[in-house]
């Protein structure tokens, strides 16, 4: 042990950083010998100011089993934390979403979940129930595993705190993990969480059946974009001032009652398609899932027109003619029917359950009893953009009160965030950059239970905007003076 690491232990481990000079040389971990792990790569990386990885540090890839790769980001000045980041969609190339939290000396990794392909491409589950579950829940454990195994070995020394940070399928991973693994994290940050995996299939079937009903001709648009930024104009012109304030954002849409019969400029037909998709998605049994709220039904960008209706910018890899339409047949072909040949078109509901509830069982991560991640002193923060055109928030307050049902003190270690204007993890007229990050560590390591952040709306490297974020269910409200892109101007109530 070098005196810098006997000094760290007499003074604290979280006291003092890891400093270049102490850790093992990077080249060296490829003949690191760990259970069903190989290292296949290790390299130094020097510092790059101008790039999104800016600082020092030794790049790890490798595979856990047989195909779960990972890499691994070791910093060479290390804060002695280490946080995992999530992968968005179906994955498919190793993706880490925390990945730039290394600039501010956090070791950390992410994973590809055991297969490679598209991220809106599934093909890669069909009979394969070894992949289906390592996409399910356990690569991300057992990449956690390995990767804390590394991080030991190459600072000889131990995380003094450990997270996980996702959006998306990312967010789904995070809440699984607490669910699962409440061991494995300290703190878990879950964004816009495709928690109910199923169910969220569900409702892209429900409103790909109305959209793309001739799966023959899937060229067919029913709006224009100039339809949908007039839909979305008369929505926020109706209730961008219920909260107080104009200011082009709406705080809580659910206050926003549209009927869309009395919307102009559309045909009734178009009118049909937007009250299917704006429905709950239901069958006899009852509701299978919330809600789409209004919101963000204009945005080219990571809106409605590439999630749900068509003409915009495809997802990378997308060939399907909406984000909505790739995910929810490949979902159905792939992962709950091993059918390639399903046709989502003659699809009816009724025995939903049941042709789920197998995929459901690795999917899905709707357990509300988080009681393990709390007994180990655990935190989770929740965020959702209002305006989320592909994972509905409704969907997310659904979840966080099934959590209040059943723990009356989940407030102890278990918050949420909604952010009004912002579409699916980012985007949209709404401040949509918050530290996430930087709440949750004052959280678990200085016991400050995040009441407020502040997000920021950036144009150009310039902050435009900013806004308060509240403990749900508290709103931001105007102070009736000040600047409306100021936080400063609004209180949670």
């Amino acid at each position: 042990m070098t005196r810098y690491l006997f000094a760290a232990v007499l003074l604290g481990a979280a006291a003092v950083p890891a400093r270049a000079a102490d850790h093992a040389e990077c080249s060296h971990l490829v003949m690191l010998k760990l259970p069903d792990v190989k290292v296949t790569e290790a390299t130094a990386v020097p510092a790059a100011p101008g790039g999104a990885i800016r600082v020092a540090h030794c790049r790890v890839n490798g595979v856990v089993g047989s195909e779960i790769h990972f890499t691994l980001l070791l910093p060479d000045d290390w804060n002695r934390k280490f946080v995992m980041g999530g992968g968005g969609g179906f994955v498919g190339q190793v993706q880490n979403q925390a990945g730039t939290s290394v600039n501010d000396g956090y070791a950390t990794v992410g994973t590809d979940t055991g297969h490679q392909g598209g991220i809106t491409q599934a093909d890669w589950a069909l009979n394969n129930l070894e992949r289906q579950i390592n996409f399910g829940y356990l690569a991300v454990h057992r990449t956690a595993e390995a990767a804390k195994a590394i991080v030991r070995s190459y600072y000889n020394a131990a995380e003094t705190k450990s997270y996980f940070s996702g959006c998306s399928n990312g967010g789904r991973q995070a809440l699984m993990e607490a669910q699962r693994y409440p061991a494995d994290f300290d703190g878990i940050i879950a964004g816009a969480p495709a928690y109910d995996f199923t169910g969220i299939g569900a409702q892209f079937i429900k409103d790909m059946q109305a959209v793309f009903p001739d799966p023959r001709n899937l060229s067919a648009r029913v709006f224009t974009p100039e339809a949908m930024k007039a839909i979305e104009a008369q929505i926020v012109a109706k209730c961008d001032a219920l909260d107080g304030v104009k200011d082009g954002l709406i705080e809580d849409p659910r206050a926003c009652k549209v009927d869309v019969g009395s919307l102009t400029g559309l045909s009734e037909a178009q009118k049909a398609v937007l009250k299917t998709i704006y429905a709950e998605t239901r069958n006899k049994d009852g509701v299978i899932y919330p809600a789409q709220p209004v919101g963000g039904e204009g945005e080219t960008g990571n809106g409605w027109l590439q999630w749900i209706v068509g003409g915009a910018a495809p997802l990378p890899g997308q060939t399907a003619p909406s984000a909505r339409f790739a995910f929810g047949t490949e979902m159905f072909k792939y992962l709950v029917f091993n059918d390639a040949s399903f046709d989502y078109s003659r699809y009816e509901f009724s025995n939903y359950k049941k042709d789920t509830s197998l995929a459901a069982t690795f999917l899905n991560a709707t357990n509300p009893d988080l009681d393990a991640f709390k007994a180990r002193g655990g935190k989770l923060i929740l965020w959702h953009g209002w305006s989320d055109p592909a994972l509905t928030a409704l969907g997310s307050i659904r979840y966080f009160e099934q959590v209040q049902a059943h723990d009356a003190k989940s407030d102890e270690y278990f918050r949420m965030f909604l952010m009004p204007g912002v579409l699916h993890c980012a985007g949209g007229p709404g401040p949509d950059t918050a530290d996430w990050t930087a709440a949750m560590a004052d959280w678990v390591e200085n016991g400050k239970a995040p009441e407020r952040v502040v997000a920021r709306k950036m144009a150009s490297g310039t902050v435009t905007r900013t806004r308060p974020l509240c403990k749900y269910p508290q709103k931001a409200v105007y102070n009736g003076s000040g600047n409306i892109d100021d936080a400063a101007s609004f209180s949670c109530r």
